[in-house]
Formats: C-alpha cells, structure tokens, sequence
C-alpha cells in the first residue's frame, strides 16, 4: 500500500490547492459566515469546483463521472480543510455520490449520478437521530400503504439538509431500535407534504438542518438498495464519509499548525521570540508528530477504498480516530501558544478550532472509532 500520492494524485492536489487558496481563501469563508448566506456555501464557487470535475470524482465513467478514487478526493479535502470551504461536496460528492454509485438501481444511477455530475443535483443524507453517532439507531418509521410508504420521525444533524435538492432518509421498514437489520435507504423530494426543514447554524458557522416526517409518501420505487436490508450499504458509504471527513480534519490540523508556528517565530516575550523556548519547541514538535502519523493513517485508508480492501472499516475507524485526537490536540495548542488573541475573531486560528470541534463529531467521535476498531479486531 502506498503512503505517497503518484504523479497524477499529486496534480489534482496541486491544482486543488492553487485553486482554493486563490478562489476561497479563509476571507471567503468569513464572508458567508457574515452575511449569513441562505445555502451555506457560495453557489459560483460550487459552480467552479462542478467545472473542475471534483462533483464526478467518485462517480464511474459511464455516468460521466471520473472514477479517480478516494486518494484523489482525500486530496481535495484535505486542501479545503486548510482553507475552510464550505461546500456541497461532502453531503453531494462523497455521501450522495456514493451511495448512488453503490446501492441504485440502473434506473436511479441513469437518472441522478449526470445531475450529480453537471452540478444539477445536490443530496443530503437524513441518518442521525439523537446527539451522538449511533448509525442503526433509527426510530424513524416507514410504513407501507399500497405501493407507497409513509414516513414518520424526526433527524437531527443533517449536513447540508437545508439546501440539498434530494433527501437520503434511512428508515426503519422492519425490526426494532437499535437492530440492524429492517433498515431502508428512501429517496425523498424535499418538496414533499408533510416535511418540514429547519436550518440550524453549527458553532463553525456550517449549515445543518432538522427534519421532521409526518407520513410523507414516498413510491416504493424510490427505494435505494434493498428493501430491510440497507445497513450494509450504509455502512460501507459512512466508512468512505468517515475517510474524507479524516482528510478534511488533517487539512484543519496542518493549517492551524502553520499559523501556529509562524506565530512562534515573530512574537516576543520577555525580549525574545517565543519559538526559543524549550517548551514550546517541544509541543510544536509533538504536534508534527501527530500530524505525520494522521497524513499515513489518512492516505492507507484511502488507499483501503481504492483496492476495495477487506480491512476497509478497521482503516476508516483509525483515520478517523487519529485524524479526531490529532486535530483536537494541535487547534487546541494553536490557541493556547496565541495566548489571549487566539480566541478573538480577528484571528482566524480559533476558527480552526470551532471546525475541529464538530468535524469531530460527524459520524462518529474518537471514543465511538477506537471501541469500533476494538470491535473489529475482536479484542
């Protein structure tokens, strides 16, 4: 398995980073922090990255996409990471994409992964129900009515729910709370009667949204996977979320350590510049450590991805594990090596740190990833 990007891998990243840094600095995201944009991110910009084909990255050729893999897509998100787009990429890109990709029918695949594709089309998926990642924790019902269901629960955290043109919903058509069987993926217009959307404003200033069902119909022929039998594609697709999300953290992680280290090397204190101090070089020096071990547990598991390898969710667990302590140890030296400033807006390394604090939680926090690799290695 190989822990550097090739040639090609290291254009694309190359290119992502040229084209975030010029087109979505951190200014940028502090526009749309301050003018309180309806979407949550910049539609031209969102626009741009559709152009650069990063929309079509895990889509195979055959529905237009590109089929680069999750190296390449680990690479942009890494680079955005460092910049602090936001963008549909995540909820659309990865989660959407792939479980199109994955679990649809020739139909739906022949339908969706083009506007995926071209832009035309952005998904959300409606999973989580309670304040902590518990993927088969599902209450939300689907009962069946002819050749339609009806839905009726509540989700919480849905990531980019308030603008995304079509619903993912896992529901539960079988089985009780907690099984992980009797499990349903539905595509759902978020248009429906009887849906109601409420965006909610995280503490990085991200858009995430509530949603509650109240027996919205949805055809049976918009099920995604098999009827009862959808925790398996689930799982898979939460495993390749969990990788890029990892890939964003060490971006977050890499970035606030550079500022960081600057910092260092201009401010003074008692009439010499800070980074002389012993003590300080030793947590700088901590922090690259950590930052080294998270970059090769990052790039393997998406590697596990590319190779379709049978150690795909031990992989996912431990990047998404290290990326998770790496990135809460080194924003939180960031801010603390600031002193005081490093909490005020007019610096942006505290911002680092509020996108470090919910990257953390989504789809799962280090606590639930070190157990589920435990689990996996049956210790």
């Amino acid at each position: 398995m190989a822990l550097i990007l090739n040639e090609e891998q290291q254009s694309l990243k190359d290119i992502a980073k040229e084209f975030l840094q010029k087109n979505a600095p951190v200014t940028h995201f502090r526009e749309i922090r301050d003018t309180n944009k309806e979407l949550g991110y910049d539609e031209s910009l969102w626009n741009e990255m559709v152009n650069l084909g990063w929309s079509g990255i895990l889509i195979p050729e055959e529905y237009g996409g590109f089929d680069f893999g999750m190296v390449g897509m680990g690479s942009i998100f890494e680079e955005m990471g460092k910049t602090l787009t936001p963008s549909p990429l995540f909820s659309t890109g990865v989660l959407g994409a792939s479980l199109i990709t994955l679990g649809g029918n020739d139909s739906q695949k022949q339908s969706l992964l083009p506007k995926i594709v071209e832009g035309n089309l952005t998904t959300a998926l409606a999973l989580e129900e309670s304040s902590r990642h518990s993927p088969f924790s599902i209450s939300t019902q689907a009962k069946k009515n002819g050749d339609n269901y009806e839905i009726t629960g509540e989700k919480t955290f849905v990531i980019d729910g308030n603008s995304a043109s079509l619903l993912i919903v896992a529901a539960r058509t079988d089985g009780n709370v907690d099984d992980e069987s009797g499990i349903t993926l539905f595509l759902v217009d978020p248009s429906a009667d009887g849906l109601a959307i409420t965006k909610t404003s995280m503490v990085d200033s991200r858009n995430s949204a509530q949603i509650k069902f109240d027996n919205v119909v949805v055809s049976s022929s918009e099920i995604l996977g098999e009827l009862n039998n959808g925790s398996g594609l689930l799982e898979n697709v939460l495993d390749r979320a969990q990788i890029a999300i990892s890939a964003e953290m060490l971006g977050n992680a890499s970035q606030a350590f550079d500022i960081t280290l600057e910092y260092l090397k201009e401010r003074k204190q008692f009439g010499a510049v800070i980074g002389t101090f012993q003590a300080l070089q030793h947590r700088a020096a901590e922090m690259y450590s950590e930052l080294e071990l998270t970059k090769s547990s990052v790039i393997a598991a998406c590697n596990a991805v590319d190779d379709n390898s049978n150690d795909l969710k031990r992989m996912a667990s431990l990047a998404k594990f290290k990326a998770g302590e790496t990135n809460h140890l080194v924003t939180n030296e960031a801010v603390q090596m600031h002193g005081g400033v490093g909490v005020t807006d007019e610096y942006d390394v505290g911002l680092y740190l509020k996108r470090a604090r919910v990257t953390e939680q989504i789809f799962g926090n280090s606590e639930y990833h070190i157990d589920r690799y435990a689990t996996l290695s049956d210790y």
